[in-house]
């Protein structure tokens, strides 16, 4: 009963932080600069009974307050507006998007989670090592490069100069489906993924290493020690699975936050995901796409969060004591 009560305050705890990061987001969009029915307009050159009429249809004419409640009940229904830009609804283009960004980033999780991890407990348990020294510093260096830089550099190094993987785009102009896409797909793939990879895994390395590194020096670690049973099982069953629980909370902001990390890589490889499609949103002033996109950013984290809480809930009784 104690833990669907903190399940439940989470969840309105969530909800709450939900409500307050949509309005703000209502709020941030309308005090920036710029009129967007009057920019497309110029290049339009439309009338002022034409520019009416898009205000009109856009609910740009009605007070501040009456738009907020609109905007309220679009977000609760799925109705997220028109595109300026697309001329679409927001949700449909959405929906085609994330797909898109789902599979980089559920690849490069995979990588950065699965190397940084092992990485950094190699390095812990050879704390003072050459190997240690190694593996903090070179996590240090990459992940202090800037994202787009590293894409560069790849996409001269392996895509001009080498010539070995593709520079831009998802697939290939005229690839047919099949087994063929899904070929054309993972070559596509390549670059955006190591630059992903390389840059992000070296958080998981660092924290996996600290984590580790103190709870080596609890009394129970001195205990399993005294037991008889080896260095290998000393790490692996009662070292690792407690150092890991701050990692729960890394790979959540993680997958969270790099669903608008990936801005960079998209717009560097020129993948069509949700990154590059903000940047193009910011470029254009399409501030039904803005808004929904960064509401839906907002939301992969705080829901990201909560799930981290569940299952710090589920795997660590100090928190339900807490």
């Amino acid at each position: 009963m104690l833990r669907l009560e903190m399940i439940l305050k989470k969840l309105a705890q969530a909800l709450l932080t939900l409500l307050a990061v949509a309005t703000f987001n209502f709020a941030l969009f309308r005090v920036l600069p710029g009129d967007p029915v009057k920019l497309l307009a110029r290049s339009g050159h439309l009338s002022s009974e034409a520019i009416a009429s898009m205000e009109k249809a856009f609910g740009l004419d009605k007070p501040l307050g009456t738009q907020f409640l609109l905007y309220l009940r679009n977000v609760c229904t799925g109705q997220l507006g028109i595109s300026y830009t697309y001329r679409r609804a927001v949700a449909d283009i959405l929906r085609e998007r994330i797909v898109n960004t789902l599979i980089l980033l559920a690849l490069a999780t995979v990588i950065v989670v699965a190397v940084g991890v092992a990485a950094g407990v190699l390095a812990a348990s050879r704390r003072g090592s050459k190997v240690d020294g190694a593996l903090v510093v070179t996590s240090l260096v990459f992940w202090s490069l800037p994202t787009f830089w590293v894409g560069l550099v790849l996409v001269i190094v392996l895509g001009v100069y080498l010539g070995a993987f593709p520079i831009s785009g998802m697939l290939s102009p005229g690839s047919i489906g099949g087994w063929g896409s899904l070929g054309d797909l993972a070559r596509h793939i390549v670059l955006p993924t190591i630059t992903l990879a390389l840059v992000d895994m070296g958080q998981f390395v660092l924290i996996t290493r600290s984590s580790l590194v103190d709870v080596l020096t609890e009394d129970y670690i001195l205990t399993a020690k005294a037991k008889g049973l080896s260095r290998r099982e000393v790490l692996w069953q009662h070292g690792v699975p407690n150092a890991l629980l701050p990692v729960i909370t890394t790979t959540a902001l993680y997958v969270s936050l790099v669903v608008g990390g990936a801005i960079q890589v998209e717009t560097v490889f020129s993948w069509p995901g949700m990154g590059r499609l903000m940047y193009d949103a910011v470029l254009r002033r399409d501030y039904p796409l803005l808004e929904a996109s960064f509401l839906l950013s907002a939301a992969i984290v705080i829901f990201a969060n909560f799930l981290s809480d569940i299952v710090y809930l589920l795997i660590d009784p100090r928190v339900r004591e807490a």
